[in-house]
């Protein structure tokens, strides 16, 4: 079959997936034998498809199944925000790959079921992901662009703060702070001081009287010297959704 070129203007929220020479605001273009989905075609240049939104094909939206003409000009945008998810994954439930765990602990933070482990491979995750209906947030475009993933997200930044940002920012999900467990993503309950009082540092024992447990792994909490640090993160994640409210 002879070849066609297809013009591809890409959103600038999606240049980062692309190769280095084509991250400019310049369109793509690339050879096209009428065969390829759309959306395969778009997977081909980089952008995993969890994060392909709508797309266009001469001004008209198109399934990522529609087989592109010849010489037709494509527009690729990114999810929505915030992004609605397939049914029976909403409210969002995560899973983060190895690289995360610091995000694992903000998110536990927050009171989001947040499932993470540092020894899962590829086919593993991808599996507990469908099974449980977590949205798995991962770095590795590859992983993303596993046929099998029903819900997942590229976390773009290095540093904790911003990758929270991201996910609060793409998601909107109603947080419940101080109610999960940072160690084990299991639910706290508040226990009485002299429940607990044996297993406390004698400072500790001296100087607080507010406690909570996890009902999974035991691990008791007390609003120690991080506390202000860990209340100035909620506040920044409260500031964030109120900035991006739900439609």
């Amino acid at each position: 079959m002879e070849q066609a070129t297809l013009t591809l203007r890409i959103a600038p929220e999606l240049r980062f997936f692309l190769p280095p020479r084509h991250r400019n605001d310049a369109p793509v273009h690339t050879d096209h034998d009428g065969t390829s989905t759309l959306g395969h075609i778009v997977e081909s240049l980089g952008i995993p498809r969890t994060e392909i939104g709508t797309l266009y094909a001469d001004g008209h939206p198109v399934d990522p199944t529609h087989r592109p003409g010849p010489a037709q000009i494509i527009d690729v945008t990114p999810v929505p925000r915030p992004q609605p998810l397939p049914p029976g994954f909403d409210p969002p439930r995560f899973l983060l790959d190895v690289h995360l765990g610091t995000l694992a602990r903000r998110l536990r933070l927050l009171g989001l079921d947040t499932d993470y482990h540092n020894d899962r491979d590829d086919p593993t995750l991808v599996r507990q992901a469908n099974d449980q209906h977590r949205v798995l947030l991962t770095r590795d475009r590859k992983l993303l662009c596993r046929k099998a993933l029903r819900a997942g997200a590229h976390i773009h930044h290095d540093q904790p703060d911003q990758q929270l940002t991201d996910v609060l920012d793409r998601f909107a999900p109603p947080l419940a702070p101080w109610t999960r467990c940072l160690e084990c993503n299991g639910p706290l309950s508040h226990v009485d001081k002299g429940e607990v009082a044996h297993t406390l540092p004698a400072g500790t024992r001296a100087t607080y009287d507010t406690f909570a447990r996890c009902d999974t792994c035991g691990h008791v909490y007390w609003p120690g010297a991080h506390h202000e640090h860990l209340t100035q993160i909620i506040r920044d994640a409260q500031a964030t959704l109120t900035a991006h409210p739900t439609p």
